[in-house]
């Protein structure tokens, strides 16, 4: 017989499933803001860099989590918006 603890009566969590590029960037004060371009409405930061990810993993499982309850479409991972610097340094607008 096995505990009710064990991996295999344990569910999987939804949030496991899906997958998001989260860009974090140094903060001019201090600490690091945390970019997930597929979900804009993520708003997150961490004083230093392990606790940016622990914000970042906390803030992309409750909107799945809300998501997945409300019916609310789960967005593709997308790629960080790029800009080609061209030679020179400047960029071209």
């Amino acid at each position: 017989m096995r505990s009710a603890g064990s991996a295999s009566n344990r569910k999987k969590h939804p949030a496991s499933e899906y997958g998001f590029t989260v860009v974090y960037q140094p903060m001019p004060e201090g600490g690091y803001s945390v970019v997930v371009y597929a979900i804009p409405e993520i708003c997150t930061f961490g004083e230093t860099l392990p606790e940016a990810r622990r914000m970042a993993t906390d803030a992309v499982r409750c909107f799945l989590e809300s998501a997945l309850k409300t019916g609310e479409a789960i967005p593709k991972d997308g790629i960080a918006p790029t800009r080609r610097i061209p030679r020179g340094g400047r960029c071209a607008r």
